[in-house]
């Protein structure tokens, strides 16, 4: 028999020694793990021979794409452990002491979302002259049912409008009014109008006199937007099956975190800074880990994730006070600052950069974590340097659709804005320099930056994580595989992949 049908890979190198590089040991070594090949038939020396069943060079193939990979150094995961115990029970921590009691009382103004609202319906239309309605857009009692009559989004001032105009009986369908209908008129100019059947929102103002209690405010969407909602939910479910369940399951605890504790807590007078920092924490250490396992994978993604809003708070923090940023910059933070003086509005103005930058760093510090586990299992010899070097240009292709996607996400949301700066033909620099839209730049740049530095630091810590138990570097036991001709051995295919 020749020597190529002795062996299907090329021969072993005679200077080694038996076992074609392996170290044989004897039975009962403790040193004989689960991971190590046993001799069976077949099998010489450790060495799988070639199978006809499983068809040439079968073992070394599958053994890179399919086999469990060597687990973390137990040093590496007390290291781990110990920066992420202390930092979850400082977390826990956190949400005691800041835990709100509910937000404080206080006299509804009546004005935006500070106010009474109930569900009603559109019962009739009917059209009248506007020359009938007065310039406060309401109805005299001539003509209306029930004596009852109000206004709804009319200009103060506004003249009579000739024309036709709209008359809505509405029928309040919550409360304590339930049952009680009103009349509304809706002017020709008027974006929204009014049809009959359609579900509406009506706000309730005691002080107002009787007949001018409810008015329309806005239209009934909660249909389109639960179906929408489920539809998504459906999708995820679909697409991603547990992991989808999972990825739900954290997304509405990230939601009970915003408004159990984030919002209440920050209405109570606490720094809304801090606040930020604790709930993200929390969001961040509930859904990764619950995601994606709790394994050393996972707890390398949250270092990455946690270094990164560090350093975006810190950049948020120096730019906002540098750029004099107040935060108060429309109505809706107006009416916050009125409503409650306490609160720091450039301290919020941070809070929302650090929780808006969460989910994306989430997204960006998994994918490395995932890429640089993957090609150390594709390539177990591979050193942390040479798994830094192809992780980054994973990252690179991540950065470059992220980061546009976060620009165009922000520019989407100031569109009316920006259509604004360009009808009045203002500069560039004018517009810039405007804290409404200062506010989104730095806003914009400061998560784009935080965003940035995640893949590199990401990057860096899986690879060292993962490159400490490289072949070569585990008590001598795992072949030299740099001479030529040396097979490499199988990684035990079989089995469940374990998680690390």
């Amino acid at each position: 028999m020749t020597t190529t049908q002795q062996f299907p890979h090329p021969p072993p190198d005679p200077r080694r020694g038996p076992g074609s590089g392996h170290r044989v040991h004897p039975a009962g070594d403790p040193r004989v793990t689960g991971d190590s090949v046993p001799d069976r038939p077949g099998h010489a020396g450790g060495v799988p021979s070639h199978d006809p069943g499983r068809g040439p060079g079968h073992g070394h193939g599958h053994s890179h794409s399919h086999g469990p990979a060597a687990p973390v150094s137990q040093h590496l995961r007390k290291v781990i452990a110990a920066i992420l115990i202390p930092f979850a029970a400082a977390v826990v921590a956190g949400l005691v002491v800041l835990w709100p009691g509910g937000a404080p009382a206080h006299q509804r103004t009546g004005v935006g979302f500070d106010r009474q609202t109930q569900q009603a319906t559109v019962t009739t239309v009917v059209a009248v002259s506007c020359s009938a309605v007065n310039a406060s857009g309401g109805m005299s009692a001539e003509g209306n049912p029930t004596g009852e009559s109000s206004s709804a989004e009319a200009a103060p001032g506004r003249a009579e409008a000739a024309g036709t105009c709209k008359k809505a009986t509405i029928r309040v369908d919550t409360g304590k009014d339930k049952g009680r209908t009103f009349t509304e008129i809706v002017q020709p100019d008027q974006s929204r109008q009014l049809h009959r059947g359609e579900k509406v929102v009506v706000a309730y103002e005691p002080s107002a006199p009787r007949e001018l209690q409810y008015s329309v405010t806005d239209v009934n969407r909660r249909l389109p937007v639960g179906l929408l909602a489920g539809a998504f939910a459906l999708a995820v479910v679909v697409v991603g099956r547990m992991r989808g369940v999972m990825a739900l399951i954290a997304l509405a605890i990230s939601f009970l975190v915003l408004s159990l504790f984030i919002l209440p807590a920050i209405l109570q007078g606490s720094n809304p800074l801090v606040v930020a920092v604790v709930g993200s924490s929390a969001i961040m250490l509930l859904a990764l880990y619950l995601c994606h396992g709790l394994s050393a994978r996972t707890s390398v993604a949250v270092l990455g994730t946690l270094v990164s809003l560090v350093l975006t708070g810190a950049l948020g923090s120096l730019f906002i006070g540098w750029a004099a940023l107040t935060g108060n910059t429309d109505d809706n933070t107006g009416l916050i600052h009125g409503l409650y003086p306490s609160i720091d509005m450039s301290g919020l103005l941070l809070a929302g950069i650090i929780i808006g930058s969460l989910g994306v760093l989430d997204d960006v510090t998994v994918t490395q974590t995932s890429a640089v586990w993957e090609l150390h299992e594709a390539n177990p010899s591979m050193g942390w340097r040479g798994l830094y070097r192809a992780g980054i240009r994973i990252g690179r292709d991540h950065i470059a659709s992220v980061v546009n996607t976060l620009v165009l996400a922000y520019a989407g949301a100031a569109l009316p804005l920006l259509l604004l700066f360009s009808i009045a033909r203002s500069s560039i620099g004018t517009v810039a320099n405007s804290e409404l839209v200062a506010e989104e730049i730095v806003r914009t740049l400061v998560g784009s930056i935080g965003l940035v530095a995640s893949v590199p630091v990401t990057t860096a810590l899986a690879a060292l994580v993962v490159a400490a138990d490289r072949p070569g570097r585990t008590s001598g036991q795992m072949p030299d595989h740099s001479r030529a001709g040396v097979p490499a051995p199988a990684r035990g295919g079989r089995g469940r992949r374990r998680k690390r």
